[in-house]
């Protein structure tokens, strides 16, 4: 109770200082009111930041945006570089065991004579890694017999086959390679005339 009637007791202080009294005459109340009119104007003007100073704001934020834009473009290519490392060691991982079953070959070699079997170890080694290959997106370059494409191929040689393969693949020396569309490696290859 005792602070409810404590805190009115402070409002009617308040409404009291804030009335003007009847005391005091008219004009003394005008020019009150007109000097705080003059303190908000002044308040107002003091408020609104100067030239120098927007200009000085708007250089920082300038300068600010310059670094975090050359922020931004740094780290843009330190990701770019580390998705072409990844991009690698995910080829390097998947050769690796075709790495140790041609190691098993070479020790399977040296200690038999079989030489069909080892034919067929051989055979299992390149198959598996064809398929490696081709579950990255390479692709082999088939060119034999197929006329001759200078976008695909290269030609080592020229033989007298016939006018018939004229123009045509007689034999590949290298194969070729794409990965896509995109040409990895060149074929090498013999051209008839």
């Amino acid at each position: 109770m005792k602070k409810q009637t404590s805190e009115k007791e402070q409002d009617i202080k308040v409404e009291q200082q804030a009335e003007p009294s009847a005391e005091q005459p008219a004009e003394a109340t005008a020019s009150d009111t007109m000097a705080d009119e003059e303190q908000e104007g002044a308040d107002k003007v003091s408020v609104e930041p100067s030239l120098e100073e927007q200009i000085a704001a708007w250089h920082d934020k300038y300068l600010r945006l310059q670094a975090e834009f050359d922020n931004f473009r740094k780290r843009t290519v330190k990701e770019k570089m580390e998705l072409v490392e990844r991009g690698c060691e995910a080829a390097w991982k998947a050769i690796l065991p075709i790495l140790d079953d041609m190691e098993r070959a070479l020790q399977a070699s040296a200690k038999s004579d079989d030489v069909v079997a080892l034919r067929q170890g051989e055979e299992l080694v390149m198959k598996k890694f064809e398929s490696v290959l081709q579950n990255a997106g390479i692709v082999a370059i088939d060119c034999v017999g197929k006329p001759f494409n200078e976008d695909e191929q290269e030609a080592v040689a020229r033989f007298a086959a016939g006018e018939d393969k004229r123009g045509l693949v007689i034999d590949c020396v290298q194969r070729g390679y794409k990965l896509g569309e995109h040409v990895l490696r060149y074929a090498k290859v013999v051209v008839g005339e």
